[in-house]
């Protein structure tokens, strides 16, 4: 039986990543003596009572249902945005426009420390502080260009005698965007949904600058999460898994845009 080393490397390589996903399945079902007194590959004690504190929490589920709001406005906001700017990129040529979308990008090259006070002070002022919609509008200074950026891209890739034939047919430009245009980019459209939506899931400092009690997200509690007695490791284990599912259906979701985006050379 002749033994196939690309697969057996495959094998190990998928093993080395699942890795800490597993490991942190394992602490979850654990309780917090066993986590921080025995070494074992799998629960000797089998609980969910991690899982229980987080449905039954406020605090817990509540940061969930934050992250999830602001996260889902963020990426409207974000991609609706983005498409008119990238078609303006794709299409137009005027004075400053490589400037202009240099610029775009620098804004997502900048961290998102160097902005948190300003917005702090901003949406303090304006009564915006501890809601979703200022989180979700402070990571639009970094998922628009990125949306951008990538749109721009994939309509660069569509013909420009398409928007002329369309508009022969008698088309609108917004009909002509709506019913033609869009659907010819929605791989773009699905892959700059992606990125938004892991970026402000997964995005700490400003989500904590910029909430408090009522918008907190989960990735601010779980940073929070200390008592008397230390970490709650395996509340926080249990937590991280959770976390990780919601990133993992939008991947199910898009798995076919991303590729498409990786094949164009723009992801």
């Amino acid at each position: 039986m002749k033994i196939n080393k690309s697969a057996i490397v495959m094998i190990f390589y998928i093993l080395f990543l699942m890795l800490p996903i597993y490991w942190l399945i394992n602490m979850s079902l654990k309780t917090n003596q066993e986590i921080l007194s025995t070494f074992s590959l799998w629960p000797n004690d089998l609980t969910f009572d991690n899982y229980m504190v987080i449905f039954t929490d406020p605090s817990w589920y509540g940061g969930y249902l934050n992250s999830i709001t602001y996260v889902v406005m963020n990426t409207v906001i974000s991609v609706s945005v983005a498409l008119p700017a990238a078609y303006a990129f794709s299409r137009y040529n005027f004075m400053g426009d490589k400037h202009l979308f240099f610029w775009l990008l620098t804004n997502r090259m900048a961290p998102p420390a160097v902005f948190a006070l300003p917005f702090f002070q901003l949406y303090s002022s304006v009564g915006l502080f501890d809601t979703h919609i200022a989180v979700a509008l402070a990571h639009t200074l970094f998922n628009v260009p990125l949306a951008v950026w990538i749109l721009e891209g994939f309509m660069r890739g569509v013909p420009k005698e398409i928007d002329e034939t369309a508009y022969i047919d008698g088309y609108s430009f917004f009909g002509f965007f709506r019913k033609i245009f869009m659907p010819l980019i929605a791989s773009g459209i699905g892959v700059a949904a992606f990125f938004c939506f892991m970026f402000s899931w997964v995005e700490l400092l400003l989500s904590r600058t910029l909430t408090s009690v009522d918008a907190k997200s989960i990735a601010a509690t779980m940073t929070r999460t200390v008592s008397a007695s230390g970490l709650d490791w395996g509340v926080l284990a249990a937590a991280g898994v959770l976390t990780i599912i919601p990133g993992a259906l939008v991947i199910y979701f898009v798995r076919n845009h991303i590729a498409k985006g990786f094949a164009l050379g723009r992801v």
